[in-house]
């Protein structure tokens, strides 16, 4: 797995758990899932920054979505 991709699954994960986590916290349960999502996302956005020379920078992270999706449609 190249850093892009484990960049770009990382922040789909991070924006998908927020409304898990606002889900289980409206409903007063434990947000267990939610939890093990966020962990996995900053597992991974991690992974990705240590492993690309340089990092990313905060504009650079539209673009690697752009690409990794890019990659996979064509």
């Amino acid at each position: 797995m190249d850093p892009d991709l484990a960049m770009a699954i990382g922040m789909v994960l991070g924006v998908f758990s927020i409304p898990s986590v606002l889900s289980a916290y409206s409903e007063g349960r434990a947000p267990r899932v939610a939890a093990l999502t966020i962990i996995a996302s900053g597992g991974l956005v991690v992974w990705a920054i240590s492993k690309k020379p340089g990092g990313y920078s905060f504009g650079e992270l539209p673009e690697v979505l752009v690409r990794v999706v890019a990659r996979f449609v064509s």
